[in-house]
């Protein structure tokens, strides 16, 4: 199981895009541009002084006399040296006050609000609308819509983390207690990886989100499912499913609407099955993987909060048939 799982992190890299380098966004774009003229500037004094050193000590060796440096022209030297870098320190500085500025120029309006809670190992997603009804909570996945701007209220649920899609945006931290924002927007359509990039806690590697840009027609089609309360169950199997889900542990932890299940501890499982991962990225959701992840979570995510369910083996088939029909 271990070892699928790392094969399947190892899929989701490459499948989906983490990366500063590669910038959709107008603030990651500026992020970008800031990368460049520092890695060109210090790379440039890096080749400077590497050659002054090397010509220094050829000449060194290659000299008929010893010579040394008369006080005025090592002061000049030196003179010269601090002067150089700071203009360039200087530069760098106003460069990076720049560009923070830049970044949060965006202007919300017209736009998406989402709150993003951080938890020991996962993320609540809620989409924020006037209409109560239009209220959707999802996890571990980000719908948006390309070319609008997306607020993202950030906050913490149990410990420091740190929200950081690096195609989009810098990270931004979230604090129990207190809440703060940010306005991304992505241009191009496409999946993005981000990372939680505060360390949390045991499986803080294993806290991975994606979000999925797609254009305004895909996105409306998406969210007109989300609201959506739980399909009714079709066959016997998953009749038998939803009892074994509402009569266990299970009901005490996660909602699915349309059901008397309505708690907030864990996930909202009401489109489980509209999610490309389970447990923040680490599996892909597939039948087998959310067997073992119900049965037994910490084989998995080690101190994860979510309980191992040690069902009979009709109680998990017929649990996992309800839970596959969740869409």
């Amino acid at each position: 199981m271990k070892r699928a799982a790392a094969i399947f992190v190892a899929m989701t890299a490459a499948a989906a895009d983490q990366s500063a380098l590669r910038p959709v966004g107008p603030q990651s774009a500026h992020i970008h541009w800031l990368w460049d003229v520092m890695l060109w500037s210090t790379g440039i004094v890096y080749v400077v002084v590497m050659a002054v050193l090397i010509a220094g000590a050829w000449r060194r060796r290659n000299a008929t006399e010893q010579t040394s440096l008369t006080d005025a022209t090592l002061e000049k030297y030196i003179v010269g040296g601090v002067a150089v870098s700071t203009v360039i320190l200087f530069g760098l500085l106003i460069a990076s006050v720049a560009v923070g500025k830049a970044t949060s120029d965006l202007d919300p309006r017209n736009g998406l609000t989402i709150n993003v809670t951080g938890f020991q190992w996962w993320w609540r997603v809620e989409y924020v609308h006037p209409e109560s009804q239009q209220y959707i909570t999802t996890a571990n996945e980000i719908h948006v819509p390309v070319g609008r701007p997306v607020t993202f209220v950030l906050t913490g649920g149990d410990v420091i983390h740190s929200f950081w899609a690096p195609n989009l945006h810098g990270k931004r931290d979230l604090i129990p207690g207190q809440k703060t924002s940010i306005v991304i927007r992505v241009d191009k359509p496409g999946v993005y990886r981000g990372q939680c990039a505060e360390f949390c806690g045991l499986e803080h590697a294993k806290m991975a989100f994606l979000v999925i840009a797609e254009p305004q027609e895909q996105f409306n089609a998406w969210y007109a499912n989300q609201v959506k309360p739980a399909s009714e169950p079709q066959t016997e199997e998953q009749v038998k499913g939803r009892d074994v889900f509402l009569s266990h542990a299970c009901v005490m932890c996660h909602t699915i609407r349309g059901t008397p299940a309505g708690a907030r501890i864990g996930p909202d499982l009401t489109h489980l099955k509209t999610r490309a991962t389970i447990a923040a990225g680490t599996l892909p959701d597939e039948r087998g993987h959310l067997g073992g992840w119900i049965a037994n979570p910490h084989s998995i995510k080690q101190g994860v909060r979510m309980p191992p369910n040690p069902l009979e083996a009709d109680e998990l088939n017929a649990l996992l048939g309800y839970l596959e029909s969740l869409r």
